[in-house]
């Protein structure tokens, strides 16, 4: 059999196409089964997962119907909506399904308190700061805060990951959204810290050269045991499943780990920052 082989990082259709198939798959369903519950021929099911037709509402509609996906943060209505609006970085979607499976997350930030931390005050100040700036709209700013509300519910499940989050000592320096926005966001942090399956660490200032990371990097750590990385620039995200590539990330992350403040020390640091705010 003939089968084209898609990269899902090459592109949102690609992802878009990739995800049909695997999800198809999965089931063990054929291209014949899967176009019979969604209206189309089997020839339009074989042209979107080979990216050669783009998705359309529709087909997303029907998918979500046909997979049973339909209100749910990973269906592919979402997707498609996001892949329209640009409301979110490419690789991103797939990120935060996967995300929501993982068996143990690890985050680092700099600049910002990361997004499964966030209280909806400070993500609607951030997102209120892309609009003015002409960045993002309006529609696409309310889009990401919800988009951020289901990738938290997804994270507090019945059984949640292990997270673990090492915060640059300028997440809690930067005044986002005002004082009180700031101080009840350091307070969820002081909250965040004390739940049994969670970790956060401050890398403060002090550690200069010996930080690895500037910028975002997130690790899963999913059910089969594999690892994977996202990390973003300012305008892209990138997904990256190979190992050769993800294990440095995970020696830097556990180095950043031992040089950064210890739980209890990091804790009096965001108190003490929280009551500094004034």
């Amino acid at each position: 059999m003939n089968r084209k082989q898609l990269d899902p990082e090459s592109g949102p259709v690609a992802a878009f196409g990739a995800r049909l198939r695997k999800e198809r798959e999965a089931r063990g369903w054929t291209q014949e089964h899967l176009a019979e519950l969604m209206g189309y021929s089997s020839q339009h099911i074989s042209a979107m997962e080979t990216a050669r037709k783009p998705p359309t509402l529709r087909s997303a509609l029907e998918a979500d119907k046909a997979f049973g996906l339909k209100g749910k943060p990973e269906s592919f209505e979402r997707w498609y909506r996001e892949i329209k609006s640009g409301s979110l970085l490419e690789g991103f979607s797939e990120y935060v399904v996967l995300e929501g499976k993982a068996e143990e997350v690890r985050l680092f930030e700099v600049g910002s308190i990361p997004g499964p931390l966030q209280t909806r005050e400070y993500a609607t100040a951030i997102e209120a700061g892309y609009v003015r700036r002409g960045a993002i709209s309006g529609e696409q700013a309310e889009e990401r805060i919800e988009v951020l509300i289901e990738r938290q519910a997804a994270l507090a499940r019945e059984t949640p990951p292990l997270i673990h989050v090492i915060l640059d000592e300028s997440c809690i320096r930067r005044i986002v959204g005002g004082p009180e926005v700031m101080r009840r966001q350091l307070e969820h942090l002081l909250e965040f810290a004390a739940r049994p399956n969670t970790a956060l660490q401050i890398a403060p200032y002090a550690m200069g050269e010996l930080r690895p990371f500037t910028r975002l990097v997130n690790l899963l750590t999913l059910k089969d045991g594999s690892v994977l990385a996202y990390e973003e620039s300012q305008r892209q995200g990138f997904l990256d499943r190979e190992i050769t590539t993800v294990r440095p990330l995970v020696r830097d992350y556990h180095q950043l780990s031992t040089e950064a403040l210890s739980q209890a020390e990091s804790v009096a640091m965001i108190e003490q920052a929280r009551k500094g705010i004034s």
